[in-house]
């Protein structure tokens, strides 16, 4: 029973940290976009990320341990990259250009998924050797690398997907909520 205490404990903790982690990033973006709206837009990815862990723990028939949470804490700072990248170039191209809502998520989408597939995926090869556990003491850190790659795997391309949809959404409740000159 001591054991299971201190576990209990220790993933309490991590809890902790994880919802610290997110408000940290979230006020940090706040700050640097001089909005609560953008950086709002750019935490609906951060959920994506948990699909993909729970699948790929499933998957390797690896437990939810500490190693696994701590790689849940890494994976909400590393995931919010690829949404910032295709927020702030939408809004790049809607202030700088001047184009519609819809020309500007398609055009942020054509121009920055090179950008975000390839930030992605060299975190994710980077981490394969240490996922594959076949080196002394490899075993105890992959479930950390498994759930760091399932994460960016699904939070990848469901980003690219479900940011800008709620970009569009926030955009127009926005319109709507402008007054009409």
């Amino acid at each position: 029973t001591g054991d299971f205490e201190e576990q209990q404990k220790a993933f309490r903790e991590l809890l902790t940290s994880i919802i610290l982690a997110v408000l940290l990033v979230y006020m940090i973006m706040a700050m640097l976009y001089e909005s609560v709206r953008d950086p709002f837009i750019v935490m609906f990815s951060v959920p994506m990320a948990i699909i993909g862990v729970v699948l790929m723990l499933f998957l390797t028939n690896t437990t939810f341990n500490i190693q696994s949470y701590i790689g849940c804490i890494m994976l909400g700072g590393i995931v919010v990259n690829n949404a910032i990248l295709l927020v702030d170039y939408t809004n790049l191209l809607r202030n700088r250009d001047k184009m519609k809502i819809r020309e500007a998520i398609e055009e942020a989408g054509r121009r920055r998924l090179r950008p975000i597939l390839m930030t992605a995926m060299t975190t994710i090869l980077a981490m394969v050797p240490l996922a594959l556990g076949l080196n002394e003491g490899g075993e105890a850190q992959a479930p950390m690398a498994r759930a760091v790659i399932g994460g960016l795997i699904s939070s990848t391309f469901i980003t690219l997907l479900i940011v800008p949809v709620v970009y569009s959404l926030f955009e127009k409740r926005k319109r709507k909520a402008e007054p009409q000159l």
